[in-house]
């Protein structure tokens, strides 16, 4: 490496700057993004920690389907969800799929980040094998416990074995993709970058919002930031797993409630996460937050009697809303889409895992 130098945050980067801007050290991740969860999150946190500025280049879906398969949110919902996250500056639409240290001066980044795992292009090569050469790559740890494969499978095996604590699934495939023995682990440091959230100042207009927020997706985000819009302080209330459970069945939900709060503490219109939130909105509750406004957004699953009857009290204080976020896509839309293409989902995860485990024999 070139040296050792600090970046604003105080913490070490192994590589050293070639530009000098007013942006101060920038650094570049690449990758699909693809069902943005905590795992891409905390990736990216950690990669905000080593510069001053953070872009974020989001692949193709072209890019994305001819290296390991199609995926499941198109280009312009994964791009919304990148410039959600709270430590992103800026997201960069249509990457190449490899990066190269033309990418990099293309965006004037000083270097790139990367998590501790392997990505692989379609002939089963390091997608970043250029930049590593050339000592312009930093990596740092990947999240074990949750990934968009570990996700997927959920929904198509419809166990929910996710909702009991400490069951593990070992496997004998690739020790990233197929890593759902993986607990999650969320150190102090994690728990309070994502949701020590702060409180509301005196004459703050505070919304409240609350559900389940499953697989946190593009159309939670337009919502969350419309909401935030009414006032000056969002609080928003994660329901436990039993209660989502009770409401919509089947094995929902797809997340556990701390993987679900980690995905909406990520998100930069956010500045409360409560949970588990009271399914019903109490008067004691109320008198807590002290909200001017309980919103909702305006889908409703079929015969959802118990949603509906979760703001009887707000409704009648006159301080409830409703709220169109503008975007068709929900977490039903999303589960739609992967159970239609069952065998392109599951055919791109075990062809993802075989080219991992190849690679790693060779090495």
């Amino acid at each position: 490496m070139a040296g050792m130098f600090p970046a604003s945050s105080g913490i070490l980067c192994l590589i050293r700057p070639h530009y000098v801007s007013n942006n101060g050290v920038v650094c570049f991740v690449g990758c699909s993004f693809d069902m943005v969860h905590f795992g891409h999150a905390n990736f990216l946190r950690q990669a905000s920690k080593l510069c001053d500025e953070l872009y974020v280049g989001v692949h193709t879906d072209e890019e994305i389907t001819k290296n390991k398969g199609p995926p499941v949110m198109t280009l312009e919902e994964r791009i919304q969800m990148v410039e959600a996250v709270k430590w992103v500056a800026k997201a960069i639409p249509s990457v190449p799929y490899i990066t190269t240290l033309q990418t990099l001066d293309d965006y004037k980044c000083d270097f790139c980040v990367h998590g501790d795992d392997i990505t692989l292009d379609a002939s089963g090569q390091d997608t970043y094998r250029y930049v590593r050469e050339a000592g312009r790559l930093q990596e740092c740890p990947r999240t074990k416990g949750i990934s968009t494969t570990n996700l997927v499978g959920r929904m198509l095996l419809m166990t929910k074995e996710h909702h009991r604590p400490a069951t593990p699934n070992v496997t004998d495939g690739s020790p990233y993709t197929g890593s759902a023995n993986d607990t999650l682990e969320v150190t102090d440091e994690v728990y309070r970058d994502f949701l020590q959230g702060k409180e509301p100042k005196e004459g703050d207009r505070v919304i409240y919002v609350a559900g389940a927020f499953d697989l946190f997706h593009a159309g939670h985000i337009q919502f969350l930031e419309k909401a935030r819009a009414m006032g000056d302080f969002l609080i928003v209330g994660l329901h436990s797993d039993a209660d989502v459970n009770r409401r919509f069945g089947k094995n929902d939900p797809i997340m556990t409630l701390m993987e679900r709060s980690l995905s909406v503490g990520a998100c930069k219109f956010v500045d409360k996460v409560l949970f588990p939130a009271p399914f019903i909105v109490t008067q004691e509750f109320l008198d807590k937050i002290k909200p001017s406004k309980v919103v909702h957004g305006m889908h409703y699953r079929a015969n959802d009697d118990i949603g509906l009857s979760m703001y009887e009290l707000p409704k009648r204080l006159g301080i409830y809303e409703e709220l169109d976020s503008g975007s068709a896509l929900t977490t039903d839309v999303l589960v739609t889409r992967i159970v239609k293409n069952r065998s392109l989902f599951e055919e791109r995860n075990r062809k993802k895992q075989e080219k991992e485990k190849t690679f790693l024999t060779a090495s």
